[in-house]
């Protein structure tokens, strides 16, 4: 099930998005958005008689974390080498604010305090339900679905502060779209699921989430050791290798099979 946050033009809505999907998860023409009568997180999936075609709406992130969005970094062996950074014994995390999330089609914003702005496209996980000391075992019970990522870094900043706070966490580094898909199961994960970013059309990044060196039921386990996680938090897996930079007027696109496509441009912050 494809859960999406949508707008009209007018109050923003929770809907579910129906009809065939391609092998990429990418949405036939002739797909629907079917209301929902509020938040799936807090109400459950209540449909309404209310549908509009996907075409018609614009789709927003489809989850405003209420406390937080707990990066991994390191998770992909070629990319800790790319970066020149030895693997991690154990998961590498780091956190950015709400404040963060912006949805498909929206800009993000090139600061005037970095000349050094990077992509990362990753594969996103949202938690479904307050937690804490998840079992390994057990970890999928509270997992609501998965969605796409971009955990824009700001390289020079992360480089020059040592931590990653500020360079990770101006407003409209980490969209997340296009949707929440409730139905993959954690193993295509493990298997491999190809996750691809597109800078203008060509291809940056080609990885698959079988090279994760932590897997999503080891990451929720980790990270719940550390803090509860409440419903609607969102966990970055890290990014395969081939981040680089971004110009203001770029477009890029992130895909992951199975869940679909998340693009944003690149704006100028006045």
């Amino acid at each position: 099930m494809r859960i999406a946050r949508f707008t009209t033009g007018d109050e923003p809505q929770y809907g579910v998005v129906t009809g065939e999907v391609d092998e990429f998860g990418q949405p036939a023409d002739d797909s629907v958005v079917v209301a929902l009568a509020g938040d799936p997180l807090y109400v459950g999936i209540k449909l309404l008689e209310q549908e509009h075609r996907l075409a018609d709406v614009r789709l927003l992130a489809p989850i405003i974390p209420r406390s937080k969005v707990v990066g991994i970094g390191r998770n992909y062996a070629a990319h800790a080498a790319e970066m020149g950074h030895d693997l991690p014994t154990e998961p590498l995390m780091f956190l950015k604010p709400n404040t963060t999330v912006v949805g498909p089609g929206d800009p993000i914003f090139y600061p005037p305090q970095t000349s050094d702005l990077h992509y990362e496209g990753e594969l996103a996980v949202v938690i479904g339900r307050i937690c804490r000391d998840v079992p390994v075992e057990q970890a999928t019970d509270v997992i609501f679905g998965y969605t796409i990522a971009n955990d824009v870094t700001a390289r020079d900043l992360q480089k020059s502060d040592v931590q990653f706070t500020r360079a990770k966490g101006f407003d409209s580094f980490c969209p997340l779209g296009p949707w929440i898909e409730t139905d993959l199961d954690p193993q295509a994960f493990v298997d491999g699921r190809q996750v691809q970013t597109f800078l203008n059309g060509d291809v940056v990044q080609d990885g698959s989430t079988a090279d994760m060196v932590f897997d999503v039921p080891t990451l929720v386990a980790h990270v719940s050791s550390v803090m509860t996680l409440l419903p609607g938090d969102v966990i970055l897996t890290g990014t395969p290798e081939g981040v680089g930079p971004m110009q203001v007027g770029d477009e890029v696109e992130i895909s992951i099979a199975g869940i679909g496509s998340l693009t944003n441009k690149v704006s100028k912050r006045n």
